[in-house]
């Protein structure tokens, strides 16, 4: 794999031309910013910038300035190789949060992340109704010490909008739900994403994880795709690396809170949560 073909690929595709992650949503670019202002409990926020030091605090302010006027909580999602050098601190500055950084990685769907099979006793459930939904809730309600709200909106929008797609798959152990994971294929680009991968505790460490990767990628790859990428913890990346996956890059969320509680009325859903990440 070309790193910097890939990594320029992702970012045009993926961020500098980027389409709405949901009904409702709309992209805009605003000078040499891309920004999200989602439906509802949709997600809010900066895709991508091209920025220089001299307008960069101009640049940012106005972003604060039209997401405080939405009353709403948003995430500027930056990257490693993001400019000015300098970002994450004026960003801070002007009120930012830094989350945990992630790692981005990237897989050839025609590579050895999709060799994977689910341990024995256990067997993977794609999810296209609500009692399936429920499922996924159950396993992030566990693995994550909470995240329904996020990751069921999620799944939820993705079988409204497209019936016929898998957003996510389920591990059972007879009728137990024991992990879970989702999927979102990028229409027009050549990458998949994977978010929310966990297992509740007790079942970690049997390759389950890697199962509903390899699961997701084989998804991807039936539906043309060629890379699939994740923005994993420091947790997930080394099991994702095993797979085949290769790191361009960093990434680290900065969230902006609402100006006034009362004004806020969506429920922010970071695209680095708990609930949406570690592939």
């Amino acid at each position: 794999m070309d790193h910097e073909a890939v990594l320029a690929l992702f970012d045009r595709q993926m961020r500098r031309e980027a389409r709405p992650d949901e009904p409702g949503a709309r992209v805009e670019r605003v000078g040499d910013v891309v920004r999200q202002v989602g439906p509802g409990a949709g997600w809010n926020g900066v895709l991508w910038s091209g920025l220089d030091a001299a307008g960069a605090d101009a640049a940012i302010a106005e972003q604060v300035r039209f997401y405080h006027a939405l009353g709403v909580e948003a995430e500027w999602k930056s990257y490693g190789h993001d400019r000015p050098g300098d970002l994450g601190a004026r960003l801070t500055a002007a009120g930012f949060v830094a989350e945990e950084t992630e790692t981005l990685l990237v897989a050839a769907t025609t590579g050895p992340a999709c060799d994977v099979a689910p341990p024995d006793g256990i067997r993977l459930l794609p999810v296209t109704d609500e009692a399936q939904v429920e499922l996924v809730e159950r396993v992030h309600d566990r693995a994550f010490d909470g995240g329904r709200s996020s990751i069921g909106h999620q799944v939820r929008q993705q079988l409204a909008h497209d019936p016929a797609t898998v957003p996510a798959v389920v591990a059972l152990h007879d009728a137990e739900p024991v992990g879970a994971a989702r999927l979102e294929l990028h229409d027009g680009t050549d990458f998949a994403s994977l978010w929310g991968g966990g297992t509740v505790p007790g079942w970690r460490g049997r390759g389950i994880y890697r199962a509903l990767v390899a699961y997701r990628v084989r998804i991807a790859a039936e539906r043309g795709f060629r890379y699939v990428h994740v923005d994993a913890s420091s947790y997930s990346r080394p099991i994702l690396e095993r797979s085949g996956f290769v790191a361009l890059g960093t990434t680290t969320p900065y969230v902006l809170k609402a100006q006034a509680a009362d004004r806020n009325s969506a429920t922010f859903a970071t695209k680095n949560s708990s609930s949406s990440s570690q592939g």
